[in-house]
């Protein structure tokens, strides 16, 4: 289950680190510094701490180890993480209880610190691209203008006439345009952070993965080979070979073939949903499929021309 987590972490943040080689290729600073550098933040100071806790978990806490570092004073870190994202505390008097519900020093500030930096980019993402959006509008609408011929006073007063007619509508527009910035900025930002965590949890299918393969082995050799094995004499090389063959075919057809397919279902939706969203947004080309019509009608039009 840890390995899974681990694997779906690393994967999600190389995911976003893909990201920034999109935004720094389209020279795009604005979404660097605003929705990449919260991004990684927010998934680094969670879940990533997480990742940094099972290991800290295995590496601190075993069975050779006496006193608060034994096997049984490891700390859950399900309760932990859940304990941290509630910022609730725990109550633990070091005097009385041997095993403590941390694992170092200090790690009680430091979570807060972690949650509360990561909470604190949910509105970077959320406000802070519209907001420059905004201001860079209005700023290109407050140019000056600069007289450079005769006859200026009237154009003037012709273009501010022209622009005072234009304001409501051009105003409406613009209120408009902002408003969908701000609802498409909204919907990304929910879509991330639910998503960084129902992601999170969707790499546990590969746990279930191993588990059900796992079961459906045991079950192989529990209930058809085993039974082959248990035969005496003559009668049991028949009865092997018979069973033999008949657990060979359930193998390759159900463990290699069904567990094989759905292994990479999962895994295809796993590099599709979790991976792929933290970059790819899917805005290129339209698909045009393969007609040989349209070449007829296009080498038509040419060949007229």
């Amino acid at each position: 289950m840890k390995i899974s987590i681990i694997f779906g972490v690393i994967h999600m943040i190389f995911g976003v680190m893909v990201g920034l080689c999109n935004h720094r290729y389209f020279k795009n600073k604005m979404a660097i510094y605003c929705e990449f550098i919260p991004q990684i933040i927010f998934l680094v100071f969670l879940f990533f701490y997480m990742v940094l806790m099972m290991f800290i978990k295995w590496v601190r806490f075993s069975a050779s180890n006496d006193g608060a570092f034994s096997e049984n004073c490891a700390p859950s870190i399900l309760i932990t993480f859940i304990n941290m994202v509630l910022m609730k505390s725990v109550d633990w008097d070091p005097e009385t209880d041997i095993c403590s519900p941390y694992m170092f020093s200090g790690q009680a500030a430091l979570q807060k610190f972690l949650v509360i930096v990561a909470v604190l980019c949910i509105p970077w993402m959320l406000l802070a691209k519209p907001i420059l959006i905004a201001r860079s509008r209005k700023n290109e609408h407050h140019q000056p203008i600069v007289p450079v011929e005769n006859g200026v006073a009237e154009n003037g007063l012709n273009a501010q006439s022209a622009v005072a007619q234009q304001a409501p509508a051009g105003g409406h527009e613009e209120e408009e345009e902002m408003s969908e910035i701000y609802i498409h900025q909204g919907i990304h930002t929910i879509e991330y952070v639910l998503g960084s965590i129902s992601h999170t949890a969707s790499y546990l299918r590969l746990w279930a993965l191993s588990l059900a393969h796992a079961q459906l082995s045991e079950v192989l050799w529990n209930m058809v080979l085993q039974v082959g094995l248990k035969q005496d004499g003559w009668v049991g090389g028949v009865v092997l070979w018979v069973v033999f063959a008949f657990w060979a075919i359930l193998t390759v057809g159900i463990l290699v073939l069904m567990e094989g397919l759905s292994a990479f279902l999962h895994t295809l939706r796993l590099h599709w949903v979790e991976f792929q969203s933290k970059f790819y947004a899917g805005q290129g080309y339209a698909f045009q499929p393969f007609s040989f019509e349209n070449i007829v009608d296009a080498q038509g039009s040419t060949s007229e021309e």
